[in-house]
């Protein structure tokens, strides 16, 4: 069963993986899946097998979240303010 996720994501990063996706004719969402499937593999042989681009690379971010982060507060305060 397939299930909506919302991520956000830098909006270069976004526009440059649109246009991979659409290069390899495939969906960004089929590509993300793919991705995530082989990372959540229960086989590491699977995984290791995979080779990380450097176009997947540069899509990572390089900061970390504080491990008290109330993400669902933060979602609410965005959204007020976004919709005042």
């Amino acid at each position: 069963m397939d299930t909506k996720l919302t991520l956000k994501l830098d909006k270069d990063i976004i526009e440059k993986a649109k246009s991979y996706a659409s290069a390899k004719n495939r969906s960004l969402s089929a590509i993300v899946e793919s991705y995530l499937k082989a990372l959540t593999s229960d086989s590491k042989e699977n995984f290791e097998e995979i080779e990380i681009t450097s176009f997947v690379r540069s899509m990572s971010s390089k900061s970390s979240l504080p491990a008290d982060l109330d993400y669902k507060k933060e979602l609410r305060d965005y959204y007020s303010e976004k919709y005042k």
